[in-house]
């Protein structure tokens, strides 16, 4: 065999068996050891805690016919994962219609947390009409409460007052907003 055969043939063996010693035993050498960027994660509104604020509203009913009222009120909320637990206590001056009076509420509620900032809930508890005629409801309904910044949100609540005495049925519509502690 010529020489340039031979040595045509030597380098191709060799080729052959650097190749598969490189696919078989690949060695690696770490260049750096690698960074854990941390991750973000916003933990939304805080619903739990104290809370106060304002509101205004519609009243409707067959004897004080529809009203005009702003109030204040204050509760505590209480949430465990996705569930809302809380209490309030809510007067309103009402004016308009057929009478002027004050009008108190205790009100309870539960709902949902559906997204960080929004909650669903339903409220019950009891209404009295602080003027003349004396009277006092059973109410239920229910409202969204959105968080509008770290302290402060809205919402919007509907009520209805089943009559426990006097037999006046009501209808309330509020609108307000409140700063959380």
């Amino acid at each position: 065999m010529r020489s340039s055969h031979k040595i045509a043939l030597a380098t191709f063996a060799t080729a052959l068996m650097s190749g598969s010693a490189f696919a078989a035993d690949l060695i690696t050498v770490p260049t750096s050891t690698p960074v854990e960027v941390p991750i973000y994660e916003d933990a939304g509104f805080d619903w739990n805690g104290f809370y106060a604020g304002v509101y205004g509203g519609i009243q409707s009913s067959p004897v004080g016919g529809t009203q005009y009222g702003g109030g204040v009120m204050a509760g505590v909320n209480a949430q465990f994962d996705f569930y809302l637990l809380g209490a309030e206590v809510a007067v309103q001056g009402i004016t308009g219609g057929n009478t002027n009076t004050s009008y108190g509420q205790i009100l309870g509620r539960a709902g949902l947390v559906v997204s960080d900032n929004v909650v669903v809930y339903a409220a019950g508890g009891y209404g009295i009409d602080l003027g003349v005629p004396e009277e006092d409801d059973a109410l239920l309904g229910g409202g969204v409460e959105l968080a509008v910044t770290d302290n402060v949100s809205v919402r919007a609540q509907y009520l209805h007052g089943f009559p426990l005495n006097g037999g006046n049925a009501k209808d309330q519509f509020t609108v307000g907003a409140a700063f959380h502690f």
